[in-house]
């Protein structure tokens, strides 16, 4: 089987991918992420940026599986990236407080042989998230654990976040950043990746 290689200083996607069971390498990308204040197909500026990262690695490997992702949260058409500073996590808490959202998270995997790209998939699974009301005194809670200031939209679902969120259709961990059904499926067309038994050890 090819080297893995993820393309994210995520410590959330590196914890996801040790659900495959399989070793792999992390390559962080060193992109510019420049959003568009508002877009009719969130979807494809997802997958550009996440090919963007995706193409920025693969050079440093000849025979490998390159593994990105790039999530970006939409609300009425408008992407809300990561705040830049607490009143800007305060404006965007405020306005998914008691609305719903959309969370699209973008995969590019492309298979590296012999110093080429023989193989490029892409996919964009989205999930609706829906915010329970925030009381300025929730607000402030939230940005005092210090969670806003590094995700899109200003929280994330997988720690203090949760306590925001009133309910998600779709897939969880898409929220999470790493759409772990979808990735599975391109796992075993790509590179016929099969779960495993884990060992006794980490058991």
């Amino acid at each position: 089987m090819v080297a893995w290689v993820l393309a994210s200083q995520s410590p959330r996607r590196q914890s996801l991918m040790e659900l495959f069971g399989q070793a792999f390498q992390v390559h962080p990308a060193h992109i510019e992420e420049t959003l568009p204040s508002h877009t009719r197909s969130p979807a494809r500026v997802a997958k550009q940026l996440a090919r963007a990262k995706a193409e920025a690695v693969a050079p440093h490997y000849t025979d490998a599986l390159i593994i990105a992702a790039d999530t970006i949260v939409v609300l009425d058409g408008q992407i809300l990236g990561k705040p830049t500073d607490p009143d800007d996590a305060r404006r965007l808490l405020r306005m998914l407080s008691g609305r719903t959202h959309t969370v699209i998270t973008a995969l590019c995997l492309l298979l590296r042989q012999g110093g080429h790209t023989v193989q490029q998939v892409q996919d964009a699974p989205r999930s609706r998230v829906t915010f329970r009301l925030l009381t300025d005194e929730w607000i402030e809670w939230y940005l005092q654990t210090g969670e806003p200031f590094d995700k899109a939209g200003a929280y994330g679902i997988q720690e203090y976040g949760a306590l925001l969120v009133e309910r998600v259709h779709g897939c969880y961990f898409n929220v999470v950043g790493l759409p772990l059904t979808t990735l599975a499926r391109r796992l075993e067309e790509l590179v016929g990746w099969q779960p495993r038994i884990p060992s006794a050890e980490r058991t």
